[in-house]
């Protein structure tokens, strides 16, 4: 018998400290590239390939929405889920996520097309990207939502995020609405994927599950930064077709 069923179930408040616990440890925030972003140590072309290719990420994240979305059978949570692919394409062109994103792209001096052809994004951000998705797809419904949690420490990040970007690379200030929308909408869609959580992880070993599918997520996201930091940091050595800085 696995060991965790014979663990006793978690509180609501030991398992958010524990799920908070992972993201201490585990969260992209750590991550050396981070951390020279924020000490303002990054040129523009180490910025243009971590907005390029972050985008290949945040352009998935409505079709992670919409394979979650697609296996609930209660509308509630559809009616609350879809709010998510709204928050992101937007209703219209020219609003949402990643328009927003977009405009970040071009404040750092990429073109929107080159952006969103794709055609330059990192091997390993493709790959991390699609184990997220295989992720959501092929696991359950708790350990699908439980993914989404990292959204539970984004918000001490992307404060952060948007007081270093400004104090250190001013000439991106016309280009960080994506992160102050993000303020108010991450702590909002942490908590319901908590509650779903919560609620539907009722055995011990369900909660072991989802933190299982959080550490995969954190290592997911932490993959991505490994891959630009490797490319355009240190040694330097992007792949071939990947953007190169200056060009």
């Amino acid at each position: 018998m696995n060991a965790a069923i014979q663990l006793p179930l978690l509180s609501s408040e030991e398992f958010r400290h524990s799920l908070f616990s992972i993201g201490k440890e585990r969260y992209h925030h750590l991550h050396p590239f981070h951390l020279l972003m924020h000490e303002g140590k990054l040129c523009r072309g180490q910025l243009q390939a971590w907005v390029l290719n972050r985008y290949y990420y945040q352009n998935r994240i409505p079709i992670k929405d919409a394979a979650i979305l697609a296996r609930s059978t209660d509308s509630s949570f559809r009616r609350s889920w879809r709010e998510r692919m709204i928050e992101h394409d937007g209703d219209h062109d020219g609003n949402g996520g990643i328009s927003r994103w977009l405009e970040l792209a071009e404040a750092t001096g990429l073109a929107r097309e080159r952006v969103v052809s794709e055609r330059e994004v990192l091997p390993i951000v493709r790959y991390s990207v699609q184990a997220y998705l295989e992720l959501v797809r092929g696991e359950s419904m708790v350990q699908a939502v439980a993914s989404s949690l990292t959204e539970l420490f984004a918000g001490e990040l992307i404060t952060l995020r948007i007081e270093k970007l400004r104090t250190y690379y001013p000439w991106l200030a016309h280009g960080l609405s994506y992160f102050e929308n993000r303020i108010s909408q991450a702590p909002r869609e942490a908590q319901f994927a908590f509650d779903f959580v919560v609620e539907n992880a009722r055995t011990r070993e369900q909660q072991e599950e989802a933190f299982h599918a959080l550490r995969a997520k954190c290592d997911l996201l932490w993959a991505q930064l490994d891959a630009i930091h490797f490319a355009y940091v240190n040694p330097g050595w992007p792949p071939p077709d990947a953007f190169r800085m200056g060009s």
